[in-house]
């Protein structure tokens, strides 16, 4: 049989790279074309190839179909991590949490992503199959997992800032409820915290214009609705979502107001569909995608290494993305 050296020659490559590959090391960093030179010469000389075993991952995702039809930014959180995987070649199985038959279907597996709201309890439940584990847009205390989570608080920082910069100085904030696993337990979103915060540190006024529903377009069309009935309204709205922001949109318009010549709207995550919007909406990017992406690595490169990930928080920077659904009023005083 071939010795590793004869293949190394062969291919014109170092024998600790010949041996890397045919071991199926993870970790090594070589374009196809080497991979497929050792390979090709490991066939010619007769040399065995060991066959590489599938990795296999579980997305587990806290909210329903139509909640990931309804607000993008879960769908394209999935899409981020499942399009790493399957560049890596990893079986993914997706499952929802309350899923009836969970407890077979996550036997065999190497590591799980928990995509959403889990409860302390739900994550150590689902130790008993594995110990790596990323939490995906949720934080636990203590921290005994990989929790990556968007950087909320500056990017609100970034709203306000860029609100009172334009001469806003009456905001309205329009968010979402979102409840931990199943039960009524309400999760505390961040944004709202932070646009509280800022508004007292600005002394905006805020306390009469906010509002909360769900995440989606539907909602935001009530609660902008409700608002408009109020006779009371803000010089400008913050959305938590771009959904909600789109809903609220349709409702000023269908009462009668011009954005941004009457109220001003920002919203959240920038999909797609606000690029086309009229007028096109100001929102916050949120790298969901990339969050995606980076707790499947994270969790891919602990197998390659044989290990746990080790417990850390990493927050995902925002940026606020400027359109045309925000005026400058400063020269209206």
């Amino acid at each position: 049989m071939a010795k590793l050296k004869d293949i190394a020659k062969l291919a014109n490559v170092s024998v600790s790279t010949v041996s890397r590959i045919l071991n199926n090391d993870n970790s090594l960093s070589v374009t196809d074309n080497t991979k497929n030179k050792v390979l090709n010469a490991a066939r010619q000389l007769n040399h065995p190839i060991k066959q590489k075993e599938k990795t296999t991952f579980a997305i587990i995702q806290w909210f329903s179909q139509d909640q990931e039809i309804s607000d993008p930014y879960y769908l394209t959180l999935r899409r981020g991590a499942e399009s790493f995987l399957k560049k890596n070649n990893v079986v993914v199985k997706r499952f929802f949490h309350d899923d009836l038959d969970i407890d077979n279907r996550l036997a065999q597996i190497d590591g799980i992503l928990c995509l959403g709201k889990f409860s302390k309890k739900y994550v150590d439940k689902l130790k008993k199959y594995t110990r790596r584990i990323i939490l995906l847009d949720m934080t636990l205390y203590p921290c005994r997992e990989v929790s990556i989570v968007l950087d909320f608080d500056d990017a609100v920082k970034q709203v306000i800032q860029y609100l009172c910069i334009y001469g806003h100085r009456k905001i309205g904030y329009l968010g979402g409820i979102e409840f931990v696993d199943q039960s009524q337990e309400i999760y505390k979103d961040p944004r709202k915290e932070s646009f509280i915060k800022y508004c007292r540190k600005f002394n905006i006024q805020y306390e009469n214009y906010i509002l909360e529903d769900k995440f989606s377009s539907e909602s935001g069309y009530k609660m902008m609705t409700e608002m408009i009935y109020s006779q009371n309204l803000p010089t400008a709205i913050f959305a938590a979502s771009d959904p909600i922001a789109i809903g609220a949109l349709r409702a000023l318009q269908d009462n009668g107001y011009k954005v941004p010549d009457d109220i001003s709207i920002i919203g959240f995550d920038n999909i797609e569909t606000v690029n086309f919007t009229t007028p096109p909406l100001t929102t916050v990017h949120s790298p969901s995608f990339d969050m995606g992406v980076l707790g499947a690595k994270i969790l891919y490169y602990s197998i390659s290494n044989q290990s746990k990930p080790m417990s850390i928080r990493i927050q995902m920077p925002c940026f606020l993305i400027e359109r045309n659904s925000v005026k400058n009023i400063n020269n209206l005083k």
